[in-house]
Formats: C-alpha cells, sequence, structure tokens
C-alpha cells in the first residue's frame, strides 16, 4: 500500500503540473453540467462540448428537452457512441428533474444516481462542480494512473480505488486531486505515448519499467 508520504509527493507534481485544472465540460444551466457529464461516458469532453452546444441552443430549458421529439435529440449527438441510449437518458433526466425535484439538480448523491445514465462517479462529479462538496470520482484516467504508481491493482473497481484516494489524500483536496488527476491523465500520463522523459514519477511508476 502506498503510504501518505509517497501519495503527497505524487500529488504535489501534478499541482505543479496542472495548478488551475478544472472541468472542462461546457454548460449554462445546472442541469446542463448533468446532462454533459453523462454524455461524457466512453467519450471526450470535447467531443462532448462540439454537440451539447447546438442542444442546449435549441432545447434551452428542461421542458423543452422533456417534449423534445427523441429523434431529434438523437440528431444532436449522433456523433457521439452509443448515442440512441445516451438521447433517451437526456430526456429522462429531463423528465425526472421535472417529476421528481421541481426542475432543480438535487445535491444528494444518492438522489443524483435516480437520474437516468448517472451512476457513482457521475453523480461526484455533479456534486464536485455544481454544490463544491468534496468528493474525488474515479474515471478512466485515475485508473490508468493508480495502477501505473502502485496505488491501485487491476483488479480494484473505481469505488475500490476512490476509497484508498480518500484515505491517503485530505478531504480538503479531494476536489483539486480529483481535477489534477484527470488533466495528468489526459495530457501528459496518456494511454498511449505518455510523457515519461523528464517526469518526476519516473522511478515509482510501473509502466516505465513494462516500457523499458
Amino acid at each position: 500500500m502506498i503510504t501518505k508520504e509517497r501519495m503527497s509527493f505524487i500529488s504535489g507534481y501534478v499541482d505543479s503540473l496542472f495548478p488551475n485544472a478544472k472541468c472542462e465540460l461546457f454548460y449554462n444551466q445546472d442541469y446542463e453540467l448533468a446532462i454533459a457529464v453523462m454524455l461524457s461516458a466512453q467519450t471526450t469532453d470535447k467531443a462532448v462540448n462540439a454537440v451539447t452546444e447546438g442542444l442546449f441552443k435549441e432545447y434551452d430549458s428542461l421542458e423543452k428537452l422533456a417534449n423534445a421529439d427523441i429523434k431529434d435529440i438523437e440528431r444532436h449527438i449522433k456523433k457521439l457512441g452509443l448515442y440512441k441510449n445516451k438521447a433517451k437518458n437526456i430526456q429522462g433526466i429531463a423528465k425526472t428533474l421535472l417529476n421528481d425535484f421541481d426542475g432543480k439538480l438535487p445535491s444528494d448523491k444518492d438522489a443524483l444516481q435516480t437520474l437516468p445514465g448517472i451512476g457513482n462517479k457521475s453523480a461526484g462529479v455533479i456534486r464536485i462542480e455544481i454544490f463544491k462538496i468534496p468528493d474525488l470520482p474515479v474515471d478512466t484516467h485515475i485508473i490508468r494512473i493508480t495502477n501505473r504508481l502502485g496505488i491501485a491493482s487491476k483488479k480494484d473497481e473505481p469505488i475500490d480505488i476512490e476509497r484508498k484516494l480518500k484515505k491517503l489524500i485530505p478531504e480538503s483536496s479531494w476536489i483539486k486531486t480529483h481535477h489534477q488527476l484527470i488533466h495528468f491523465g489526459r495530457y501528459f500520463c496518456t494511454a498511449k505515448s505518455p510523457k515519461c522523459d523528464g517526469c518526476a514519477l519516473r522511478e515509482i511508476c510501473k509502466f516505465k519499467n513494462i516500457s523499458s
């Protein structure tokens, strides 16, 4: 098990690389962020931003989304994977918010997970971004980084990795570290051709050992 001292070193390094890391999904209304987070499953934030611009411009309220022609929602997001199911989730989110939450995004994690397509990770992202509630949701980038650095093992589920990170990192730093680890995985410690040369974590990285 990695020590808190080593985790502090890792956190300090990613902080030096990405001191101002933040969510890169575009949104104006709270519910738009929930939809964008749902859409980001198995695709990039850049791809999501490209389709939500037109979607949210045409359907600028929950009521319009709830009553939209599902085929037209599909048309807007067709470039994304699983777009048919995601279109149903978009409309489902709108209807659930209107029917169960008076049109307001809930802050409770269990309540958020009643929205179609919103699981533990997505609920955590929403709580961080909209409500500034400390959480440390784990995405594919964080899974890759924690495996390479020995924080987690390949058998660990995302919720296992989340628990491990929360034990190693002070709660006051959860939000910042969440964003910084994602940026580190997205732009530095990438799945293919990571920038290993000059990386301060090279000596503790399993990927380096495998690829050397």
